[in-house]
């Protein structure tokens, strides 16, 4: 059943992870490195033939053909490297080394570096309402050591569609079982996470990092923050219950 806080009630939070705690790009970057790193080891066969650019273009070629999977990073990538090995005709011991590739890649997948703010700000924030975190990527909050911040996570490979598809909302509100109006998603993406959330029934919190400027400006987010130290002094400025 679903609880009605007051309207000044900040219930829940929901956070997108990648671009929102840490920046995704120097991950995926390092993540090809080791990649790369490791089929040139143990699969020479598959790294000549799919050097970084070339995965790259072989896994955006895998997701285009696959948009039944546009929600699930990790069968994506487990079906570039199938489909690499089998490009690269190494057939010997291929499915335990598809295995240990992904492996390899997933673990540096889940080596970040936080942003400044976030190793603060989100104890504050976890110690004033639940979080929840809601997301398209794959990372694992345990591997990263910030599970213990959060209620749960909602990722779209497990529920089966992504953000802004507002099904991936209504699943993080029915974990947390509080009214969709009371719980406040943040995330960095105007149209995924502010669009998709408001579109849900969620008030959105656009954290823009970069100074940008806003591109919907017929649908304005509820909140613009610069960090989550902001978010966390707004908080701190609401009206008590």
């Amino acid at each position: 059943m679903l609880t009605a806080p007051a309207p000044t009630t900040v219930a829940a939070i929901t956070l997108d992870l990648d671009d929102t705690l840490w920046p995704i790009l120097p991950v995926m970057e390092r993540c090809e490195q080791v990649l790369e790193a490791f089929l040139l080891e143990h699969a020479p066969a598959v790294a000549r033939r799919f050097p970084k650019g070339a995965m790259r273009a072989l896994r955006d070629s895998v997701a285009a053909e696959r948009p039944e999977l546009a929600h699930d990073y990790s069968a994506q990538r487990r079906l570039s490297l199938e489909r690499a090995f089998a490009e690269a005709r190494v057939d010997a011991d291929a499915e335990a080394l598809i295995e240990r590739a992904y492996v390899t890649f997933y673990a540096e997948r889940n080596r970040v570096q936080l942003y400044d703010d976030v190793a603060d700000a989100l104890p504050a924030l976890a110690a004033r309402c639940r979080l929840l975190a809601l997301t398209n990527g794959n990372a694992d909050l345990s591997s990263i050591g910030l599970a213990q911040h959060f209620h749960g996570a909602v990722l779209a490979r497990d529920v089966g569609v992504a953000k802004p598809d507002p099904r991936i909302f209504a699943h993080a509100r029915d974990l947390l079982a509080v009214d969709a109006a009371h719980i406040w998603h943040v995330g960095d993406d105007p149209e995924l996470d502010v669009l998709g959330a408001q579109k849900a029934g969620f008030r959105a919190v656009w954290i823009n990092r970069n100074g940008l400027p806003w591109p919907y400006p017929e649908h304005m987010p509820d909140l613009i923050i610069r960090d989550l130290a902001e978010l966390g002094r707004w908080l701190d400025n609401l009206p008590s219950d």
